[in-house]
């Protein structure tokens, strides 16, 4: 099962459907955690646009949806992104119309982005709910980065990591991914009742 299929329930069938946005540093483990909700939480996962080209197992539609630069330029035009950023030589958005139908629905959803692209999300839909997902430590996140393998630019993203960990206080939510199955809790916690769950914080 993935996060795009209909589950086989829903949380509640009387409310609207809520926009959780979870950010962070690249290499933080966004997407590791989310994947670890699938199936346990019902919600549409976003599949965000982007132009750079695939990596090893990577499939048009359900991991991205791969554009040319040109097709890129095409949606800027036709205004079909919620948020889009340039990181470092890609460009990534997350397509406006499949979000905003999912919420008409009545269905969660859960965009999986840079911290520049959140910030636009902010902007435009400030009753989103805003999860910010945090390294134990930057040596850490240094490890993960480097154990990725498709990743040269080290330096570069532990630099920008600094400056986005400096913005994390501005979030609803923050959750330190050390302990996988911990964080994961947490972050369902936060799917299942963000209101109860708003004083979660890293201990100082």
């Amino acid at each position: 099962m993935t996060a795009n299929d209909k589950p086989s329930s829903t949380p509640s069938a009387d409310r609207p459907g809520r926009l959780f946005v979870v950010a962070g540093p690249s290499g933080v483990g966004k997407g590791t955690l989310i994947r670890r909700l699938i199936g346990r939480w019902p919600f549409y996962l976003s599949v965000s646009a982007t132009t750079r080209p695939p990596r090893p197992g990577e499939i048009h539609g359900r991991d991205y949806i791969f554009l040319a630069d040109d097709e890129f330029d095409r949606w800027l035009a036709e205004d079909r992104f919620l948020e889009w950023n340039q990181h470092f030589d890609h460009r990534y958005g997350t397509p406006r119309q499949a979000v905003e139908d999912q919420i008409t629905a009545g269905r969660d959803v859960v965009l999986e982005i840079e911290v520049e692209g959140a910030g636009q999300v902010r902007r435009n839909d400030p009753d989103a709910i805003f999860i910010f997902i945090e390294p134990p430590s930057l040596e850490t996140l240094e490890r993960r980065l480097s154990a990725r393998g498709d990743t040269s630019d080290v330096a570069a993203r532990l630099a920008r990591a600094r400056r986005e960990l400096a913005l994390a206080p501005d979030y609803d939510h923050r959750i330190v991914n050390d302990v996988l199955e911990d964080a994961a809790a947490r972050l369902l916690s936060v799917f299942a009742d963000p209101e109860g769950s708003q004083h979660d914080h890293p201990a100082d």
